[in-house]
């Protein structure tokens, strides 16, 4: 067996593991997740993916380890982003917050699946066509575009196919039953809305896999390294989710941060063969944006607060 192969199979076992043990042991029983609880499993997965991080630096070296951390910081940042959608997804279908956890839990665990997959396409179709970069970077560019232009995110599930499909095979209960995706009614199986929300969360993020995948792809080739940034980006999404869904209307400037990045990166994949950018002034290029973003929307927000009072 190679190293390599046993580095992907420990990788996922570890994962596999941390699933089990966060949904039968540490959430075993349902419950509201407080502010506190998740900061301290959100500082708990940022620091388990920089313990990684120094892992791929000690087994593969700096530039290796400076790729991951550019990744994990990209995938970080948009998923912060990504927040908005799940808390207007939530709303929508009116979730009680008991639940909330468990229907993360499992649209993450699709997520991942569906992440590796684009991943693997992504890196073989740039393997065996050069030109595919470029549009990879277009793309990028085009998104970024369209993100500036646009006003207001909307979450419309009855324009969902996968959605309206399920609904014509599989009846729905009118409320949600408990933590069940299913129950038992004259002697039939019927869907809850509970599995209504994870089948939502799980197509929508197939489109932010679309934006985030090429932009990881930007920064590195590597498919272990593109993969196991997202996935270690994406295991903490649920607990940040806890963390900041009421804070996230102060993050203002956010979203031209996240512009700004796609941007950067999709120009940085179209100038590739003029100018390779070394990994290092792509992550002070993408930290700087986020530091920056940040700083201006608790300045802003704080500003807007002394103006109330």
């Amino acid at each position: 067996m190679s190293s390599q192969t046993l580095m992907w199979i420990c990788f996922n076992v570890v994962v596999l593991v941390l699933l089990f043990l966060d949904l039968k042991v540490i959430h075993r029983k349902a419950h509201v997740v407080s502010v506190k609880e998740s900061l301290f499993w959100t500082a708990f997965w940022i620091a388990l993916s920089l313990l990684f991080n120094v892992g791929i630096y000690y087994w593969q070296g700096s530039e290796k380890a400076l790729q991951f951390f550019t990744a994990y910081l990209v995938e970080k940042s948009l998923s912060v982003d990504n927040l908005f959608v799940f808390l207007l997804i939530f709303s929508y279908f009116t979730v009680p917050a008991l639940y909330q956890h468990k229907a993360l839990f499992w649209g993450i665990l699709g997520a991942i699946v569906m992440r590796l997959a684009f991943i693997l396409v992504g890196v073989t179709l740039i393997e065996q066509f050069d030109w595919v970069l470029y549009i990879f970077g277009a793309f990028l560019i085009l998104t970024s575009l369209r993100m500036a232009l646009q006003k207001e995110r909307k979450i419309e599930p009855e324009k969902n196919l996968v959605l309206r499909v399920f609904r014509k095979f599989m009846p729905v209960t009118a409320n949600y039953e408990g933590d069940r995706f299913f129950v038992k009614r004259s002697g039939r199986y019927v869907a809850t809305p509970l599995i209504v929300v994870v089948l939502v969360v799980e197509t929508t993020d197939i489109v932010f896999a679309v934006d985030s995948v090429p932009a990881v792809l930007g920064i590195t080739v590597d498919r272990f390294i593109a993969y196991s940034s997202n996935v270690c980006a994406i295991l903490g999404l649920r607990a940040l989710y806890f963390a900041l869904a009421g804070l996230i209307p102060m993050f203002k400037y956010l979203k031209h941060g996240l512009i700004t990045i796609l941007f950067f990166i999709g120009v940085k994949m179209v100038i590739a063969e003029v100018y390779e950018m070394p990994v290092g002034i792509a992550l002070g290029v993408v930290a700087t944006v986020l530091f920056a973003s940040v700083i201006l929307s608790v300045l802003s927000s704080r500003r807007v607060s002394e103006e109330s009072e």
